[in-house]
C-alpha cells in the first residue's frame, strides 16, 4: 500500500477501500505474528482487527510515518499482545491455550527433575543405562540403538522394558516413603 492510496482520513468508499488494503496486504502476517507470540489462534485474530481498525483511524500518522506501514503495523501488533499478556496475567488468568503462568516460566521444578531423572538413571545397570540415554535422550530408534550397541533389537527392547519398569518401582517407593512426610508436615 502506498500513502498515495490512502485517504487522508478514512470516510467513505476511500476509507473502505484503505481498510481493504490493508487486510489483503498485511492481515496474514500480522496474524502469524501474533499468533507465534500468543499461541491461541482467537486471541491473535482479536490483537490483528485491532490493529488494522487503528491503523484505519491513524492513516494520516501511517502516510506521514517515515518507514514501512508493515512496521507500523507489527509494533502496534506486538504491543497489543503485550498489553493483553501483562493484563492477564495480572488477573492470574492465561492467555493462550498453552501459556502458563508468567512471561517466563520458572526453570526450578526443570532442574529438580532433571537431578531427579539423573540420580535415578544410577541406579540402572550400564546396559539398560545405555538404552534409555539412546531411544529417549538422543531419540533414536529400537533398530537405530541395536546397530549402535551391537545387540539384536529385541535385546533393546527387551532392555528398554526392563529399565522403565525398574524405574518406576523406584518412583513409587520414593512416592511413598515421601507421602508420609508431607502428612506429618500440614
Amino acid at each position: 500500500m502506498t500513502c498515495a492510496t490512502a485517504p487522508a482520513a478514512p470516510r467513505g468508499a476511500h476509507g473502505e477501500h484503505l481498510l481493504e488494503v490493508l487486510v489483503t496486504d498485511h492481515a496474514k502476517p500480522l496474524l502469524a505474528y501474533v499468533e507465534r507470540m500468543l499461541r491461541d489462534r482467537h486471541t491473535a485474530e482479536d490483537i490483528v482487527q485491532e490493529t488494522l481498525i487503528r491503523a484505519w483511524h491513524h492513516a494520516d500518522r501511517l502516510c506521514a510515518n517515515e518507514g514501512s506501514i508493515r512496521g507500523w503495523l507489527l509494533t502496534v501488533a506486538r504491543n497489543l499482545a503485550i498489553d493483553r499478556i501483562r493484563s492477564a496475567y495480572s488477573r492470574h488468568e492465561s492467555v493462550g491455550a498453552e501459556h502458563q503462568g508468567p512471561l517466563q516460566n520458572d526453570h526450578a521444578d526443570t532442574s529438580a527433575a532433571s537431578v531427579d531423572a539423573l540420580a535415578l538413571l544410577r541406579h540402572l545397570s550400564h546396559e539398560h543405562r545405555e538404552v534409555l540415554v539412546h531411544t529417549y535422550l538422543r531419540d533414536r530408534t529400537v533398530h537405530e540403538t541395536a546397530r549402535i550397541l551391537g545387540v539384536p533389537a529385541g535385546t533393546v527392547k527387551s532392555r528398554q522394558h526392563y529399565a522403565l519398569r525398574q524405574l518406576r518401582n523406584r518412583v513409587r517407593a520414593r512416592s511413598a516413603v515421601q507421602a508420609p512426610d508431607r502428612a506429618a508436615a500440614a
